[in-house]
């Protein structure tokens, strides 16, 4: 996708960062999800923990279509830290086969759900935006990939994370490595369908 002029991120205090619990990652962790202490009839919660790029594309499939506001984001450079907080769609709930999407998206199915979710990245060097108004608190932006790019030629874990989000707007956050979490803050609530891609008529 080609992109225009990046620009850099000035820092902000949009979100508190109360809403993120201060993790430590630790030596062998992956994103793969464990469910938080809840009532045995309710749905856990999902925490990923992305350390590499593998990690980061499981993490990337569980926000696809989440959406996040503007003001629901914030980086904190005296932390080296991005956190932003999303109502993502729970693709892994609403999962059905492909023969009966159209189906699915005809009626109501009290199994779709969005859940409110806190992601942060660590070691973040900078920040530059792409076809964002950061004045615009209020935007809502569709979440459609989470990418990292190694710098080339070379065999340090740093690189470039990019949040591509729907209408060619993008952040790209410069890191030392890949140290991402995502956490499900508890909140849920039915939704009343789930998100269409053009491809996915064809």
């Amino acid at each position: 996708m080609a992109l225009g002029t990046w620009r850099d991120r000035p820092p902000g205090v949009h979100i508190a960062p109360r809403h993120l619990d201060r993790y430590h990652f630790c030596a062998g962790a992956s994103a793969t999800p464990y469910p938080a202490r809840r009532q045995p009839e309710t749905m856990p919660d999902l925490k990923l923990i992305a350390l590499d790029a593998e990690d980061l594309s499981v993490m990337s499939a569980h926000l696809q279509d989440a959406v996040v506001r503007v003001g629901d984001m914030a980086y904190l450079p005296a932390d080296k830290r991005f956190v932003a907080v999303a109502n993502r769609f729970d693709w892994a709930k609403a999962l059905v086969p492909a023969a009966t999407v159209e189906k699915r998206r005809s009626k109501t199915n009290s199994g779709l759900e969005r859940r409110r979710t806190g992601l942060r990245f660590e070691r973040v060097l900078a920040v530059k935006f792409n076809g964002l108004d950061l004045k615009d608190k209020r935007a809502a932006l569709a979440l459609l990939a989470v990418t990292f790019q190694a710098k080339p030629g070379e065999d340090a874990p740093d690189g470039d994370v990019t949040l591509t989000f729907s209408g060619g707007a993008a952040i790209r956050l410069s890191v030392e490595c890949v140290e991402a979490e995502m956490k499900d803050l508890g909140a849920a609530w039915t939704a009343k369908r789930s998100p269409e891609h053009p491809e996915d008529k064809t």
